[in-house]
């Protein structure tokens, strides 16, 4: 009968492992995809700022004590770069994070990865491959969240608010960091109102949320404060720096970057 209890156990061990060290079946408070915004568009200094920015908000107290505040105290958590339609990279696969140092090799592991740059821009098909991360991962989420972050429109792959909605109807909810760290202007793809664009277009689903970010010094503390609401599932009464999704029609075109993209390039 031991052998059996044992060949059982063995069994067991083998159908829950899963890649990336998660195991299947395994119940967290929050499956979350950090979508992270990689295009040309990025200079060096604010990939790296960027990057900076996720491995300091994973190690923090308030992350860590925000742990706690769900049913199981654990997340599961994966770190995509993105681009254009065809250039979707996860960095970091799935991994379990309930404790400090779990955190730390889990931002080690971003920090461990070579920065990379990418032409285009297609949040529609960040949204999509993040989204089936989670549809595929064995890991059972009590909320699924992808938080994306970039610093300008879809201007390549699917139109973004039909994507949007498509993936909130899986149960997905999508939030979003707009990076508004240039003045607009410097580049024909610009906007002034990409926090609008991303409020009206980008971000989805139950307490969807947008923080923006206009200077560096905003950077590491908005990340922070993101991925506290987002693991704690609570947003306090909305200040300034957090804006909730518009409940009214989009007050820009949500599709301005695929026809700013065809006045410039014709294509």
């Amino acid at each position: 009968m031991s052998c059996v209890r044992a060949f059982i156990a063995l069994a067991a061990g083998l159908f829950l492992t899963a890649p990336g060290g998660a195991r299947a079946a395994e119940i967290v408070d929050v499956e979350l995809v950090l979508a992270v915004d990689v295009s040309y568009s990025m200079d060096l200094d604010e990939l790296a700022l960027q990057r900076d920015g996720y491995m300091k908000a994973v190690t923090s107290p308030e992350f860590l004590n925000a742990l706690r505040l769900g049913p199981n105290g654990r997340i599961a958590i994966a770190y995509v770069e993105w681009a254009g339609s065809e250039e979707q990279k996860l960095v970091v696969d799935w991994t379990l994070i309930g404790s400090a140092a779990e955190a730390r090799a889990f931002a080690q592991a971003i920090g461990n990865a070579p920065l990379r740059r990418v032409y285009r821009t297609s949040i529609s098909s960040a949204m999509t491959f993040s989204a089936d991360l989670i549809d595929s991962n064995d890991i059972r989420g009590l909320r699924r969240v992808i938080d994306i972050s970039g610093d300008g429109t879809n201007n390549q792959g699917p139109l973004v608010d039909v994507t949007r909605d498509a993936i909130t109807a899986r149960g997905v909810t999508i939030n979003g960091l707009p990076l508004m760290l240039k003045q607009a202007g410097g580049s024909m793809l610009d906007i002034d109102d990409l926090d609008i664009y991303y409020e009206d277009c980008v971000i989805g689903g139950p307490g969807a949320f947008v923080i923006p970010v206009r200077g560096p010094h905003e950077f590491a503390d908005a990340i922070k404060t993101k991925l506290v609401l987002e693991i704690a599932g609570v947003r306090p009464p909305t200040p300034p720096l957090i804006r909730p999704a518009s409940a009214t029609e989009p007050r820009v075109s949500c599709s301005i970057g695929e026809r700013m993209w065809m006045e410039r390039w014709g294509n």
